[in-house]
């Protein structure tokens, strides 16, 4: 795995752990960052040791947004030629990604920090920690795939008023409206989510894999293209040895053991 300056990747047990880490700048995105991340994201994907992923804030906050201090804002230069060549690739990037995807949103999660949560597949959060859509705040519009994700994630009304006008909003909240999976105490958020991580990266990888592109293509389509990417993925993952194994184990009542194949 190549060293980086702005985020750490470990690999443990099958789980590849990303932490955002300039912690100083309470994780603040910039360009450099984001093409960390990319890159570290497409290395896990291909890694045939890294079965899921584990994406957490270094410090007291998961990400404040994009740095308007640096090279990702404040004028220095053109946003929308930034979204266009570091931060939508990383998006892309994180939604091809055929591994399983938990996010621990151990504080702040602002503006593009928001939208980088929102993009994995099983979401925790600290008790402490808060969700703000801080874009207009500054004059800009919602990006990195909020304006895509957060309306099918909470609803439109839900969405529009976060959006506009910028409030807070807690992990509590978060929870009861459905947009993330838990609340966990701020200091057991790290075991929980390494745990969780854990138990997805014992689970049927191939099958995570094609739901994970097949809810993607939900989302996009419509009832009959659901129904055939169902059709399709079922049949490959019937002649998976994942599906013999699960078979198996699931009529001589043992858990069984998965190995992505």
């Amino acid at each position: 795995m190549a060293d980086y300056t702005d985020i750490r990747l470990a690999v443990r047990d099958g789980v590849a752990e990303l932490t955002l880490d300039r912690p100083a700048a309470l994780n603040a995105l910039t360009l450099d960052m984001a093409a960390e991340l990319e890159d570290a994201v497409a290395r896990v994907s291909t890694d045939l040791a890294v079965r899921a992923v584990l994406l957490t804030g270094a410090g007291r906050a998961f990400c404040s947004g994009a740095d308007l201090r640096g090279d990702a804002g404040g004028g220095a230069t053109d946003v929308g030629e930034s979204l266009e060549r570091f931060f939508n690739p990383l998006l892309e990037t994180l939604f091809a990604m055929p591994k399983p995807l938990v996010v621990a949103v151990n504080g702040p999660a602002a503006g593009a920090g928001f939208s980088l949560a929102l993009a994995g597949d099983v979401i925790l959060a600290g008790r402490s920690a808060c969700f703000i859509q801080a874009f207009t705040k500054v004059g800009l519009v919602p990006d990195l795939g909020s304006t895509w994700l957060l309306p099918r994630q909470i609803g439109r009304g839900r969405a529009m008023a976060l959006m506009m006008l910028g409030d807070r909003l807690s992990a509590e909240r978060a929870l009861d409206w459905g947009m993330i999976y838990g609340v966990e105490e701020d200091d057991a958020l790290p075991a929980a989510a390494r745990a969780l991580a854990a138990r997805l990266a014992a689970g049927p990888t191939r099958a995570y894999a094609m739901l994970r592109r097949a809810v993607r293509d939900g989302l996009e389509g419509g009832l009959a293209d659901a129904l055939a990417r169902e059709r399709a993925d079922q049949r490959e993952a019937g002649f998976t040895q994942d599906f013999a194994e699960g078979a198996r184990a699931f009529l001589d009542r043992r858990a069984p053991v998965f190995t992505g194949a």
